[in-house]
């Protein structure tokens, strides 16, 4: 039973003069970067009831987040009618059905559709065989970035993308691909015109197609339609299609019997073949015999000669003539049937070669599958063990405990059981568990998926202790009902978006308030960047990172001596910058060195590095680099990173500001014991929090600031304080006060709270009290600085002059 449809301003351009030449690993990016065309098109498909059943074309894209093939009404429609799950499907065509037509079935629909042509029909096999194999390795490898999608919604181009998790599974090994390609169809070329975003402007849907059971999703199709929503791009793997090649055709079909009649077949609207070649020969015309022979008996012979010889052999050339005409379109006859034959085989040997690889790789995607089951089956148990094994040890303490036994010569047992417990959980691996290499039980592994290390190499146990139940809690606040309904909301609104590019509205407001999962970060960064940078990118070359990069490289710069300096210690507690030969090093230097050349008034300053090294674990280093121009001369006001950090100054006033009206309490508290909390603060807004929360929270709040602005700076540093503030009023010494101020925002885990915090506590929070706090304070601190420059010329030109006097002073003068 078939299934039915289910609801479901800007810089001048001087690049122009440089160079045009590419840096080292500019192919690296452009490899990253490279969009294949996507998998969308028209067919036509079967639905409805009763006479109302038939074919109606529809919109198909194919999603690689959950390997869903979505059908629309239209390309312009926003919601989608309904989706086909690829990646358990299986696909045929029956060669004697509809030309075009082909069936996938899952585990409990039919889907029939029909493709404009048989060349159609194959590109969209073989499409969707490679999707759904691409789909199944990378699912194979155990990475999981959101709670309900398997693969990566967008490909990592960050340095997070190039880490494995910890599950490990075979990869497919050339050979298997090498037989797959051995039973590959045809490469079916031209079908390739008609799939893609260009036949979005080809056949518009029959506007009597309607669907009362869809009512709804239509309706707002329309409305989003209205509102002149524009269609996105989601892009299929970068790899080219695959090469097609024929295979000897079955012996089944060499060894078919004749029969004395004609037999033709259909298959399909495009063939009409015959499988036997008519037996009957033409027989060799004599003259004498034959049809002639008779002629020529029957006719009435004069014995005067009046009927010559020359009539006889006329009427005898004109007859075969007509005979040797015969032959000629009974020849042309048979060779159309051979060459309709060749066609039958050859569509036999297609279907034939489709089928045989559809049943290898549905035996390698449940080969597979079995072999996913059996190592979560080893994980389970190894985890069930190790749980027993602690529920033990921890009754047995327990036990200790309502009956200690205290003795001066002799550790009691419950002591020894608590260096058991505390040796447990700082080891970081189990002998025992080694034996299991498809999964490490190990819960909280080096590095959390940015790539910071989860644990501190410090030889002190506490703190190794501390660090380590701070990485479980964080692991199992990930692993929340709130946290898993944020993943499903971001996966319903991107695919709600599927047809339209991404626009500012409040709904993506709210998600990105939310935090993005770790799977859709690098697009949402890219995007934000990008829409905040559009006044600068669209008045320069596309290659104009590239062309600053090679300048700076060939050209003294003097920021290139502190930018070595500072390389190693950015960001040394994470894997891509831990080391010279770190990933992320050489990218980080490129970037800086980019970007000082186009901001010489700035060149480098201490904070630029972290900056830079947060945006290239999601982005490439072009993206990276207008990152830094977007928070520099976009977000941040003039003169935040120059020498004189003027305008960082000025925002820790605004703070202040800030603290005494929304914390007047906790600002009292700390002017009563006279703590400069700007001494700590004064690095956040420099750096936007980068090694000053724990890596969960800087992430989160990064989302917000690249899409709303340095506000959100105020808004977090606001809901830090308030987060711990009454911890702070108990504190009544300004040593303490000033020693828990240094790392209380260590101790915050719970990002969802502390978000709360920031957007709901906070409000209201208008950037336009912002603005005008920051051209108050601007005044006084220019105000400051000039007085403070005129007292440092002072004191020179009184140290000169006392130092010119003393000169002229004798040996016994100066002694006494």
């Amino acid at each position: 039973m078939h299934e039915e449809e289910d609801g479901s301003e800007a810089h001048s351009c001087t690049a122009s003069r440089f160079v045009n030449s590419r840096s080292v690993d500019v192919a690296d990016i452009e490899g990253a970067k490279e969009q294949a065309s996507k998998l969308c098109g028209y067919l036509n498909k079967l639905s409805g009831k009763g006479p109302l059943r038939g074919y109606k074309p529809k919109w198909f894209v194919y999603d690689p987040r959950k390997c869903y093939l979505y059908y629309f009404k239209s390309p312009q429609d926003a919601l989608p009618l309904g989706h086909i799950e690829i990646c358990d499907a299986c696909f045929s065509y029956d060669l004697d059905g509809e030309e075009g037509q082909f069936e996938i079935r899952t585990a409990d629909k039919e889907f029939l559709l029909k493709a404009p042509s048989k060349q159609v029909m194959h590109y969209w096999l073989q499409q969707l065989q490679q999707k759904r194999w691409e789909y199944s390795n990378m699912r194979g490898t155990g990475q999981r970035d959101s709670w309900n999608s398997p693969t990566l919604a967008y490909p990592h181009t960050g340095l997070v993308g190039k880490d494995n998790d910890a599950f490990s599974f075979e990869k497919p090994c050339e050979t298997m691909e090498k037989v797959r390609s051995d039973f590959s169809m045809d490469d079916e070329t031209e079908g390739a015109g008609m799939v893609g975003a260009q036949t979005a402007r080809g056949p518009s849907t029959n506007p009597l197609n309607f669907s009362l059971k869809n009512f709804g999703t239509e309706l707002r199709n329309s409305m989003s339609h209205l509102r002149g929503g524009r269609r996105s791009v989601f892009y299929t793997s970068n790899s080219p299609s695959e090469e097609w090649e024929l295979v000897d055709p079955p012996k089944d079909f060499t060894e078919q019997k004749h029969h004395p009649d004609t037999h033709r077949h259909s298959f399909g609207s495009a063939f009409t073949f015959d499988f036997v070649r008519n037996p009957s020969r033409p027989k060799k015309l004599l003259l004498g015999s034959g049809k002639l022979g008779r002629s020529a008996e029957s006719s009435p012979v004069e014995c005067n000669g009046s009927k010559s010889l020359e009539m006889q052999l006329r009427l005898q050339s004109q007859q075969q003539q007509e005979e040797l005409s015969r032959l000629q379109q009974e020849e042309a006859k048979l060779k159309e049937e051979l060459a309709t034959q060749k066609d039958s085989l050859q569509g036999y040997k297609s279907q034939n070669k489709f089928l045989n690889k559809e049943i290898l790789e549905l035996t390698v995607l449940r080969r597979n599958a079995e072999s996913r089951e059996k190592a979560l089956e080893a994980k389970c148990t190894a985890l069930e063990a190790k749980l027993c094994q602690v529920e033990s040890k921890y009754l047995v303490l327990l036990q200790e405990v309502k009956n200690p036994v205290c003795s001066s010569s002799e550790q009691s047992p419950a002591r020894e059981v608590i260096s058991r417990l505390l040796e447990d959980a700082l080891q970081g691996e189990n002998t025992d568990q080694q034996e299991h290499t498809i999964f490490k039980p190990n819960t909280v592994s080096e590095y959390d998926v940015y790539g910071f290390k989860t644990v501190p190499e410090e030889e002190e146990e506490e703190e190794k202790l501390i660090a380590k139940v701070r990485a479980l809690e964080l692991k199992s606040l990930s692993m929340t009902d709130q946290e898993v309904s944020v993943g499903v909301k971001w996966e319903n609104f991107l695919s709600s978006t599927m047809n339209r590019d991404l626009v500012h509205s409040p709904e993506l407001k709210a998600l990105i308030r939310c935090g993005v999962p770790h799977g859709h970060r690098s697009k949402l960064w890219r995007w934000c960047v990008s829409f905040h940078v559009k006044k600068f990118r669209d008045h320069l070359p596309p290659d104009y990172y590239d062309t600053l990069l090679n300048v700076a490289r060939e050209k003294p710069n003097p920021a290139s001596k502190q930018i070595e300096l500072d390389l190693l210690r950015t960001l040394p507690n994470n894997k891509h910058y831990a080391s010279p030969s770190a990933g992320g090093i050489q990218k980080l230097r490129n970037v800086l060195l980019a970007f000082s050349w186009r901001n010489p008034d700035i060149g480098y300053c201490q904070g630029l590095n972290r900056l830079a090294a947060i945006a290239l674990l999601y982005l490439d280093q072009e993206d990276a680099f207008w990152t830094l121009i977007a928070i520099v001369e976009v977000f941040m006001p003039r003169d935040y990173y120059t020498k004189t950090l003027l305008g960082s100054q000025v925002d820790q006033r605004v703070f202040k500001d800030l603290m005494s009206e929304k914390l007047p309490r906790l600002h009292a508290h700390f002017e009563q014991h006279k703590v400069d909390f700007s001494l700590i603060t004064f690095n956040w807004f420099l750096v936007v929090f980068v090694d000053s929360v724990v890596s969960d929270i800087l992430f989160k709040i990064w989302d917000a600031f690249l899409f709303e602005g340095p506000k959100i700076i105020f808004r977090f540093a606001l809901a830090l304080f308030k987060y711990k503030e009454e911890e702070f009023l108990k504190l009544q010494d300004s040593t303490a006060i000033f020693k828990y101020l240094r790392y209380f925002t260590r101790t915050i885990l719970d990002s969802r709270k502390l978000m709360s915090v920031a957007f709901v506590d906070m409000n209201p929070f208008p950037m336009r009290q912002i603005h005008n706090r920051r051209a108050f304070h601007l005044e006084k601190v220019r105000l400051e600085l000039t007085e403070l420059e005129a007292i440092r010329q002072t004191f020179l030109r009184e140290r000169e002059t006392s130092q010119d006097r003393r000169s002229f002073v004798s040996d016994d003068e100066e002694e006494n």
